[in-house]
Protein backbone atom coordinates (compact mmCIF):
# COMPACT_ATOMS: atom_id res chain seq x y z
CA UNK A 1 0.00 0.00 0.00
CA UNK A 2 1.28 3.44 -0.95
CA UNK A 3 -0.11 6.84 -0.12
CA UNK A 4 1.08 9.20 -2.76
CA UNK A 5 2.00 12.91 -2.29
CA UNK A 6 -0.97 13.64 -4.84
CA UNK A 7 -3.75 11.70 -2.74
CA UNK A 8 -2.42 13.03 0.52
CA UNK A 9 -2.86 16.36 -1.04
CA UNK A 10 -6.54 15.53 -1.81
CA UNK A 11 -7.16 14.46 1.31
CA UNK A 12 -5.51 17.54 3.03
CA UNK A 13 -7.92 19.88 1.36
CA UNK A 14 -10.38 17.57 1.80
CA UNK A 15 -9.67 18.30 5.50
CA UNK A 16 -9.59 21.68 4.81
CA UNK A 17 -13.07 21.77 3.29
CA UNK A 18 -14.45 20.11 6.32
CA UNK A 19 -12.11 22.39 9.18
CA UNK A 20 -13.51 25.53 7.32
CA UNK A 21 -17.33 24.79 7.84
CA UNK A 22 -17.66 22.63 11.15
CA UNK A 23 -20.68 21.63 12.86
CA UNK A 24 -21.38 20.91 16.63
CA UNK A 25 -23.08 18.05 17.70
CA UNK A 26 -26.32 16.69 15.99
CA UNK A 27 -26.33 19.45 13.21
CA UNK A 28 -23.33 17.93 10.71
CA UNK A 29 -25.98 17.41 7.96
CA UNK A 30 -23.37 19.20 5.56
CA UNK A 31 -19.84 17.40 7.13
CA UNK A 32 -22.17 13.81 5.71
CA UNK A 33 -22.72 15.17 2.56
CA UNK A 34 -19.22 16.22 2.46
CA UNK A 35 -17.89 12.85 3.25
CA UNK A 36 -20.34 11.21 1.30
CA UNK A 37 -18.90 12.70 -2.18
CA UNK A 38 -15.79 12.13 -1.37
CA UNK A 39 -16.46 8.11 -0.88
CA UNK A 40 -18.71 7.65 -3.36
CA UNK A 41 -15.92 8.55 -6.10
CA UNK A 42 -14.57 5.52 -4.68
CA UNK A 43 -17.39 2.98 -5.42
CA UNK A 44 -18.58 1.25 -1.90
CA UNK A 45 -20.58 -1.59 -2.12
CA UNK A 46 -23.30 -0.45 -0.31
CA UNK A 47 -23.96 3.16 1.70
CA UNK A 48 -26.04 3.22 4.95
CA UNK A 49 -26.89 7.04 5.88
CA UNK A 50 -29.36 8.77 8.78
CA UNK A 51 -28.03 6.19 11.04
CA UNK A 52 -28.72 7.54 14.45
CA UNK A 53 -28.92 10.99 13.00
CA UNK A 54 -26.21 11.87 10.49
CA UNK A 55 -24.39 8.88 10.78
CA UNK A 56 -22.57 7.33 7.34
CA UNK A 57 -21.46 3.58 6.63
CA UNK A 58 -20.01 2.63 3.78
CA UNK A 59 -19.05 -1.00 3.14
CA UNK A 60 -16.60 -2.72 0.68
CA UNK A 61 -17.16 -6.28 0.69
CA UNK A 62 -13.98 -8.72 -0.10
CA UNK A 63 -14.73 -11.65 -2.33
CA UNK A 64 -15.07 -14.35 0.22
CA UNK A 65 -17.21 -14.59 3.34
CA UNK A 66 -14.94 -13.59 6.53
CA UNK A 67 -15.11 -11.05 9.31
CA UNK A 68 -15.96 -7.83 9.50
CA UNK A 69 -13.74 -5.19 10.69
CA UNK A 70 -15.27 -1.36 11.36
CA UNK A 71 -13.84 2.00 11.17
CA UNK A 72 -15.04 4.81 13.29
CA UNK A 73 -14.35 8.54 13.03
CA UNK A 74 -16.57 11.32 14.39
CA UNK A 75 -18.24 13.78 12.38
CA UNK A 76 -18.96 17.08 14.93
CA UNK A 77 -16.97 19.83 15.85
CA UNK A 78 -17.16 22.30 18.84
CA UNK A 79 -18.66 25.24 19.90
CA UNK A 80 -15.14 27.04 20.22
CA UNK A 81 -14.43 30.08 18.24
CA UNK A 82 -11.00 29.66 16.72
CA UNK A 83 -8.28 32.29 16.70
CA UNK A 84 -5.81 30.69 14.15
CA UNK A 85 -5.08 33.14 11.32
CA UNK A 86 -4.61 29.89 8.91
CA UNK A 87 -6.25 30.30 5.28
CA UNK A 88 -8.34 27.39 6.42
CA UNK A 89 -9.48 28.66 9.89
CA UNK A 90 -13.45 28.03 10.67
CA UNK A 91 -15.49 30.70 8.67
CA UNK A 92 -18.30 30.33 11.53
CA UNK A 93 -18.06 32.26 14.54
CA UNK A 94 -17.81 30.30 17.74
CA UNK A 95 -17.80 26.74 15.75
CA UNK A 96 -14.86 24.53 15.49
CA UNK A 97 -12.62 21.55 14.42
CA UNK A 98 -10.69 21.69 18.19
CA UNK A 99 -10.41 18.04 18.73
CA UNK A 100 -8.94 17.12 15.20
CA UNK A 101 -12.08 14.84 13.92
CA UNK A 102 -11.57 16.92 10.81
CA UNK A 103 -8.11 14.54 10.78
CA UNK A 104 -9.81 11.99 11.92
CA UNK A 105 -12.60 11.59 9.45
CA UNK A 106 -9.76 12.24 6.36
CA UNK A 107 -7.65 8.84 7.98
CA UNK A 108 -10.93 7.06 7.85
CA UNK A 109 -12.29 8.45 4.50
CA UNK A 110 -8.20 7.56 2.69
CA UNK A 111 -9.37 4.21 2.86
CA UNK A 112 -12.64 3.93 0.37
CA UNK A 113 -9.60 4.74 -1.62
CA UNK A 114 -7.01 2.03 -0.79
CA UNK A 115 -10.21 -0.64 -0.36
CA UNK A 116 -11.40 0.70 -4.42
CA UNK A 117 -7.51 0.05 -5.30
CA UNK A 118 -7.96 -3.54 -4.02
CA UNK A 119 -10.51 -5.06 -2.50
CA UNK A 120 -10.32 -7.13 0.58
CA UNK A 121 -9.62 -11.37 -0.16
CA UNK A 122 -12.42 -12.13 2.59
CA UNK A 123 -14.94 -10.46 4.71
CA UNK A 124 -15.73 -6.64 4.55
CA UNK A 125 -14.38 -3.46 5.82
CA UNK A 126 -17.66 -0.65 6.94
CA UNK A 127 -16.15 2.99 7.36
CA UNK A 128 -18.27 4.33 9.99
CA UNK A 129 -19.06 8.40 10.90
CA UNK A 130 -20.21 9.00 13.74
CA UNK A 131 -22.71 12.21 14.61
CA UNK A 132 -22.31 13.64 18.35
CA UNK A 133 -19.29 12.21 19.37
CA UNK A 134 -18.62 15.79 21.88
CA UNK A 135 -22.13 15.43 23.98
CA UNK A 136 -21.66 11.50 24.41
CA UNK A 137 -25.09 10.78 22.27
CA UNK A 138 -23.87 9.50 19.10
CA UNK A 139 -22.75 6.15 19.69
CA UNK A 140 -25.82 5.42 21.52
CA UNK A 141 -27.87 7.03 19.10
CA UNK A 142 -26.30 4.42 16.38
CA UNK A 143 -26.21 1.68 18.43
CA UNK A 144 -30.41 1.96 18.71
CA UNK A 145 -31.03 2.92 14.76
CA UNK A 146 -31.94 -0.30 13.55
CA UNK A 147 -29.59 0.21 10.40
CA UNK A 148 -27.14 -0.50 12.65
CA UNK A 149 -27.80 -3.97 12.60
CA UNK A 150 -26.85 -4.46 9.11
CA UNK A 151 -23.22 -3.39 10.16
CA UNK A 152 -22.68 -6.00 12.74
CA UNK A 153 -18.49 -5.70 13.36
CA UNK A 154 -16.19 -7.98 14.67
CA UNK A 155 -14.08 -5.68 15.16
CA UNK A 156 -14.53 -2.40 15.44
CA UNK A 157 -11.27 0.58 15.41
CA UNK A 158 -10.75 3.95 16.11
CA UNK A 159 -7.99 6.70 16.70
CA UNK A 160 -7.59 10.00 18.50
CA UNK A 161 -5.12 12.28 17.79
CA UNK A 162 -2.70 13.05 21.14
CA UNK A 163 -1.17 16.95 21.43
CA UNK A 164 1.72 16.34 23.91
CA UNK A 165 2.88 13.11 22.37
CA UNK A 166 5.64 12.96 19.82
CA UNK A 167 4.48 13.30 16.35
CA UNK A 168 3.35 10.08 14.81
CA UNK A 169 4.16 8.03 18.04
CA UNK A 170 1.37 5.19 18.61
CA UNK A 171 0.15 4.80 22.34
CA UNK A 172 -1.12 1.68 23.39
CA UNK A 173 -3.38 0.29 26.58
CA UNK A 174 -5.61 -3.04 27.06
CA UNK A 175 -8.87 -2.48 29.37
CA UNK A 176 -9.69 0.92 29.93
CA UNK A 177 -8.28 3.63 27.75
CA UNK A 178 -10.35 6.11 28.38
CA UNK A 179 -12.21 7.40 31.80
CA UNK A 180 -16.22 7.00 32.00
CA UNK A 181 -17.76 10.44 32.49
CA UNK A 182 -21.25 12.42 33.44
CA UNK A 183 -22.57 15.88 33.61
CA UNK A 184 -24.80 15.64 36.64
CA UNK A 185 -27.23 18.92 37.24
CA UNK A 186 -28.94 19.51 40.94
CA UNK A 187 -31.95 21.72 41.22
CA UNK A 188 -33.03 22.74 44.24
CA UNK A 189 -36.79 24.20 44.08
CA UNK A 190 -38.35 26.51 46.69
CA UNK A 191 -40.35 29.05 46.18
CA UNK A 192 -39.62 32.97 45.95
CA UNK A 193 -40.73 36.01 47.55
CA UNK A 194 -40.48 40.20 47.57
CA UNK A 195 -37.30 40.47 48.76
CA UNK A 196 -38.07 42.75 51.19
CA UNK A 197 -40.02 39.55 52.91
CA UNK A 198 -36.99 37.01 52.65
CA UNK A 199 -39.49 34.91 55.06
CA UNK A 200 -42.46 34.88 53.01
CA UNK A 201 -40.38 32.72 50.53
CA UNK A 202 -37.70 29.52 51.10
CA UNK A 203 -34.37 30.26 49.16
CA UNK A 204 -32.24 27.58 48.61
CA UNK A 205 -29.53 29.55 49.31
CA UNK A 206 -27.91 27.59 52.07
CA UNK A 207 -28.81 23.95 50.61
CA UNK A 208 -26.77 25.40 47.28
CA UNK A 209 -23.82 26.16 49.30
CA UNK A 210 -23.62 22.95 51.24
CA UNK A 211 -24.26 21.10 47.97
CA UNK A 212 -21.28 22.93 45.95
CA UNK A 213 -18.96 21.62 48.72
CA UNK A 214 -20.62 18.82 48.90
CA UNK A 215 -19.88 17.80 45.55
CA UNK A 216 -16.36 19.36 44.85
CA UNK A 217 -14.84 16.75 47.24
CA UNK A 218 -17.23 13.76 46.61
CA UNK A 219 -14.67 11.42 46.24
CA UNK A 220 -14.04 11.86 50.04
CA UNK A 221 -17.65 11.23 50.65
CA UNK A 222 -18.51 7.89 48.20
CA UNK A 223 -17.45 4.54 49.79
CA UNK A 224 -15.56 1.72 48.06
CA UNK A 225 -14.11 3.89 45.29
CA UNK A 226 -11.83 1.40 43.14
CA UNK A 227 -9.69 3.61 40.92
CA UNK A 228 -9.32 7.14 40.15
CA UNK A 229 -12.10 9.16 40.05
CA UNK A 230 -12.84 13.35 40.29
CA UNK A 231 -15.67 15.32 40.59
CA UNK A 232 -15.56 19.40 39.44
CA UNK A 233 -18.23 21.52 40.05
CA UNK A 234 -18.52 23.34 36.52
CA UNK A 235 -21.37 25.66 37.17
CA UNK A 236 -23.67 27.20 39.48
CA UNK A 237 -26.44 29.43 39.74
CA UNK A 238 -29.12 31.24 42.36
CA UNK A 239 -32.53 32.83 41.44
CA UNK A 240 -32.51 35.62 38.50
CA UNK A 241 -31.17 39.37 37.79
CA UNK A 242 -33.58 40.54 39.75
CA UNK A 243 -33.14 42.98 43.06
CA UNK A 244 -36.51 43.24 44.16
CA UNK A 245 -37.14 39.25 44.47
CA UNK A 246 -35.48 36.23 46.90
CA UNK A 247 -34.49 33.48 44.94
CA UNK A 248 -36.88 30.31 45.03
CA UNK A 249 -34.79 27.66 42.68
CA UNK A 250 -31.16 27.22 42.54
CA UNK A 251 -28.81 24.84 39.99
CA UNK A 252 -25.80 23.19 40.86
CA UNK A 253 -23.53 21.65 37.55
CA UNK A 254 -20.94 19.13 37.83
CA UNK A 255 -18.88 16.17 35.97
CA UNK A 256 -18.07 13.22 37.10
CA UNK A 257 -15.28 11.12 36.06
CA UNK A 258 -13.92 7.90 36.82
CA UNK A 259 -12.14 5.21 35.23
CA UNK A 260 -14.49 2.33 35.77
CA UNK A 261 -18.44 2.39 35.65
CA UNK A 262 -18.85 1.04 38.84
CA UNK A 263 -16.92 3.60 40.71
CA UNK A 264 -19.29 6.58 38.48
CA UNK A 265 -22.26 5.00 39.80
CA UNK A 266 -21.00 5.29 43.28
CA UNK A 267 -20.24 8.26 43.15
CA UNK A 268 -23.65 9.89 41.27
CA UNK A 269 -25.87 7.87 44.26
CA UNK A 270 -23.89 9.50 46.75
CA UNK A 271 -24.68 13.14 45.25
CA UNK A 272 -28.13 12.14 44.88
CA UNK A 273 -28.65 10.97 48.21
CA UNK A 274 -26.83 13.70 49.61
CA UNK A 275 -28.97 16.58 47.53
CA UNK A 276 -32.35 14.78 48.81
CA UNK A 277 -30.70 14.63 52.27
CA UNK A 278 -30.46 18.84 51.40
CA UNK A 279 -34.33 19.07 49.84
CA UNK A 280 -35.65 17.40 53.24
CA UNK A 281 -33.28 19.38 55.32
CA UNK A 282 -34.56 23.09 53.88
CA UNK A 283 -38.10 21.78 52.53
CA UNK A 284 -37.09 22.06 48.81
CA UNK A 285 -37.89 20.36 46.15
CA UNK A 286 -34.80 18.28 43.95
CA UNK A 287 -34.66 17.22 40.89
CA UNK A 288 -31.68 15.49 39.22
CA UNK A 289 -30.88 15.12 35.63
CA UNK A 290 -27.69 13.93 33.82
CA UNK A 291 -26.37 15.09 30.29
CA UNK A 292 -23.11 13.98 27.97
CA UNK A 293 -23.24 10.78 29.34
CA UNK A 294 -19.89 8.66 28.72
CA UNK A 295 -19.00 5.02 29.55
CA UNK A 296 -15.45 4.26 29.82
CA UNK A 297 -13.65 3.15 26.88
CA UNK A 298 -12.59 -0.58 27.47
CA UNK A 299 -9.85 -1.89 24.70
CA UNK A 300 -10.07 -5.40 24.09
CA UNK A 301 -6.85 -7.32 24.85
CA UNK A 302 -6.74 -9.21 21.05
CA UNK A 303 -7.87 -6.01 19.17
CA UNK A 304 -5.27 -4.36 21.30
CA UNK A 305 -2.67 -7.01 19.57
CA UNK A 306 -3.89 -6.50 16.18
CA UNK A 307 -3.09 -2.70 16.42
CA UNK A 308 0.56 -3.62 17.64
CA UNK A 309 0.83 -6.19 14.66
CA UNK A 310 -0.38 -3.14 12.30
CA UNK A 311 1.75 -0.47 14.15
CA UNK A 312 5.12 -2.15 14.07
CA UNK A 313 5.06 -2.36 10.55
CA UNK A 314 5.01 1.60 10.15
CA UNK A 315 6.83 2.96 13.42
CA UNK A 316 9.24 1.44 16.32
CA UNK A 317 7.63 4.62 18.15
CA UNK A 318 4.75 2.84 19.93
CA UNK A 319 4.56 3.10 23.70
CA UNK A 320 2.05 1.51 26.69
CA UNK A 321 0.47 3.45 28.39
CA UNK A 322 0.11 2.44 32.31
CA UNK A 323 -3.45 4.68 33.38
CA UNK A 324 -6.09 5.50 31.68
CA UNK A 325 -6.97 9.00 30.03
CA UNK A 326 -8.99 11.21 31.89
CA UNK A 327 -11.16 12.38 29.13
CA UNK A 328 -13.82 10.58 27.84
CA UNK A 329 -14.90 8.99 24.43
CA UNK A 330 -18.19 7.40 23.57
CA UNK A 331 -16.44 4.94 21.77
CA UNK A 332 -16.91 3.08 24.52
CA UNK A 333 -20.40 2.21 23.85
CA UNK A 334 -19.06 0.50 20.35
CA UNK A 335 -16.40 -1.83 22.42
CA UNK A 336 -19.35 -2.77 25.05
CA UNK A 337 -21.41 -4.28 21.37
CA UNK A 338 -18.39 -6.16 19.66
CA UNK A 339 -14.66 -6.36 20.27
CA UNK A 340 -12.60 -3.28 19.77
CA UNK A 341 -9.47 -1.00 20.60
CA UNK A 342 -9.49 2.86 20.87
CA UNK A 343 -5.48 3.98 20.37
CA UNK A 344 -3.68 7.29 20.41
CA UNK A 345 -1.35 8.86 17.66
CA UNK A 346 0.79 11.24 19.07
CA UNK A 347 0.60 15.05 17.43
CA UNK A 348 3.33 16.62 18.58
CA UNK A 349 4.73 17.14 21.88
CA UNK A 350 4.37 21.43 21.63
CA UNK A 351 0.78 21.21 19.93
CA UNK A 352 -1.78 23.04 21.47
CA UNK A 353 -4.20 20.54 23.49
CA UNK A 354 -7.47 19.75 22.06
CA UNK A 355 -10.18 22.05 22.59
CA UNK A 356 -7.73 24.87 22.62
CA UNK A 357 -8.85 27.99 20.78
CA UNK A 358 -5.91 27.36 18.49
CA UNK A 359 -5.57 23.76 18.12
CA UNK A 360 -5.25 22.65 14.37
CA UNK A 361 -4.85 18.72 13.60
CA UNK A 362 -1.66 18.20 12.33
CA UNK A 363 -1.52 17.04 8.80
CA UNK A 364 1.57 15.57 8.86
CA UNK A 365 0.07 12.08 11.11
CA UNK A 366 -2.26 11.31 8.53
CA UNK A 367 -0.12 8.78 6.96
CA UNK A 368 0.69 7.08 10.03
CA UNK A 369 -2.91 6.88 11.09
CA UNK A 370 -4.24 5.70 7.93
CA UNK A 371 -1.70 2.91 7.43
CA UNK A 372 -1.85 1.65 10.76
CA UNK A 373 -5.80 1.30 9.77
CA UNK A 374 -5.21 -0.41 6.37
CA UNK A 375 -2.28 -2.67 8.06
CA UNK A 376 -4.99 -4.03 10.48
CA UNK A 377 -7.11 -4.53 6.97
CA UNK A 378 -4.38 -6.44 5.30
CA UNK A 379 -2.99 -8.47 8.53
CA UNK A 380 -6.61 -9.76 8.83
CA UNK A 381 -8.85 -9.93 5.84
CA UNK A 382 -6.17 -10.74 3.00
CA UNK A 383 -4.44 -13.89 4.93
CA UNK A 384 -5.72 -17.66 3.61
CA UNK A 385 -7.44 -18.41 6.80
CA UNK A 386 -9.57 -15.18 7.60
Amino acid sequence: MVLTDSFLQELQQLRYELHQHPEVSGEEQHTAERITAFIKNYSPDEVIDQIGGYGLAFIYNGTAPGPTLTFRAELDALPIHEINKVPHRSLYENKGHKCGHDGHMIMVAALAKLLHDKRPANGRVVLLFQPAEETGQGAQWMLNDAKYKQIEPDFIFALHNLPGYPKNQIILKEGTFAAASKGLIIELIGKTSHAAEPHNGNSPLRAMSELQLYLNELTSHTENLQNFCLATVVHSRLGERAFGTTPGKAVVMTTIRAYEDSDLAKMEAAAVAFANRLGEKYGLKVEVSDTESFSSTLNDPKAVDMITEAASLVSNDIIGKDKPFRWSEDFGLFTQSCKGALFGLGAGADTPDLHNPDYDFPDDITATGVTVFYNIINNLLNKADA
